[in-house]
């Protein structure tokens, strides 16, 4: 909610669609990239979707967007935040299954981030077969040009090469791997760039003298809180630094901070992010109660055992399990929300998955990747409410352009 008032995801999107430019598709690859940015610093589907539909969706319907295509990439991209860590989801489920929340953050890393990867492919597909309805940005629209006309990109595409080389060379002798590796580096990267660009900042103004484009510099200066944010939350809990609760408590205080930086907090949203969190906690809270008297009853006239034996008789072995578990669940996410399911069915597929030699992060993030597809899928997914609640369903006039411009339909958002 921070990050939202505060204005930080406008300008990201707003700075990314610019990055793209007159490419077809553009706005639409800002928008996943971005989701997945808001994703690795929020953790909750909700917040994501809702953020990106508020900010996103006019954009898109400006500039002619299809609007089942808009409404697709932004609940795809909304729910990157069940799976690219510091997930909420992904914490219910490392603790119903008995593992470390760090090992399951590890593991859903790099799926997370082919998941967005797959979402652009699909874009660019879109923008192959029906190129009307992902059209660029007019070439007026395209800002952060050079005195000469240029777009500045060879500038940014330097500092983003030369960033990445400094945080390998910062951790080339490190004996991190993995995970671990990818985010350190990408620490170290990111407080180089932010250094020039801050050097660029005082030459030019003190000494009317810069090496930045203005682009370089406007990207930079907009992608490193949020990129500093997911270190705080992930970096130190990949390197043990802390624990998800404090790490989750200083992702929440980088987030008052920049709110602070950019003169947006205020009482009223300190608040509001209160409430909304003690709502929260609350209704997991409330679930998991529930959750216990079911499974209570039910391991005390053996349900737990039948289930079990059940599962692992099934034919096809660990295949035959794995299809019709991720199928199971799949239906069922129709219906419930993921807490219901992690609460109540997670605990009953665990050790069933346990016995016959899978492993338990791996079986984790599948389901995980299972529940986040579902949050979008008719007829109860989460996501479609989230961004029907937010999406105009009337007709309205355009505050930028001024022109009358059609609402969505609930059928062009599920469809």
């Amino acid at each position: 909610l921070v990050l939202e008032r505060s204005g930080m995801a406008e300008d990201l999107l707003d700075t990314i669609g610019q990055l793209f430019g007159t490419v077809r598709g553009g706005l639409a690859y800002a928008v996943i990239f971005v989701g997945a940015l808001l994703a690795a610093t929020t953790g909750v589907v909700a917040a994501s979707v809702i953020s990106m539909g508020l900010i996103s969706l006019p954009i898109m319907l400006r500039y002619g967007y299809d609007r089942r295509v808009a409404s697709g990439v932004i609940a795809a991209s909304g729910t990157l935040a069940q799976i690219i860590p510091p997930s909420l989801v992904l914490i219910v489920m490392a603790d119903q299954l008995g593992r470390s929340v760090g090992d399951m953050y590890e593991g859903a890393f790099i799926p997370g981030i082919v998941l967005a990867g797959l979402y652009a492919v699909y874009v660019l597909i879109v923008t192959v077969v029906a190129p009307k309805a992902t059209p660029g940005l007019p070439a007026e629209a395209v800002g952060f040009r050079e005195e000469n006309g240029n777009r500045g990109l060879l500038s940014l595409g330097v500092l983003t090469i030369v960033s990445g080389v400094f945080g390998w060379m910062m951790m080339r002798h490190s004996d991190t791997h993995g995970a671990d590796f990818v985010v350190l580096t990408m620490f170290f990267g990111i407080l180089f760039a932010f250094a020039v660009a801050i050097v660029n900042w005082l030459s030019n103004r003190f000494l009317g003298f810069r090496f930045l484009s203005h682009m370089a510099q406007q990207t930079t200066f907009v992608m490193v809180p949020p990129l500093f944010l997911i270190f705080l939350v992930l970096g130190t809990i990949f390197i043990g630094v802390a624990t998800p609760t404090e790490g989750g408590a200083m992702g929440a205080t980088g987030a008052l901070i920049l709110g602070a930086l950019k003169r947006r907090l205020t009482w009223d949203l300190v608040r509001q992010a209160t409430e909304s969190t003690a709502k929260l906690s609350a209704f997991v809270v409330f679930i998991l109660v529930g959750a216990r008297v079911f499974s209570l009853t039910f391991y005390g006239v053996s349900g737990h055992v039948w289930v079990e034996n059940l599962l692992t008789s099934l034919p096809g072995g660990q295949i035959g399990f794995l299809v019709f578990v991720n199928a199971f669940v799949f239906v069922l996410a129709f219906f419930l929300d993921f807490f219901e399911l992690a609460f109540i069915v997670i605990p009953l597929l665990g050790p069933a998955a346990e016995h016959l030699g899978i492993d338990l992060i791996w079986f984790g993030v599948i389901l995980g990747v299972n529940m986040q597809t579902s949050f979008m899928h008719p007829p109860f997914g989460f996501a479609l409410f989230y961004l029907r609640s937010v999406a105009p369903r009337e007709a309205f006039i355009d505050r930028v352009t001024g022109k009358r411009t059609d609402g969505v339909t609930t059928g062009q958002i599920y469809w």
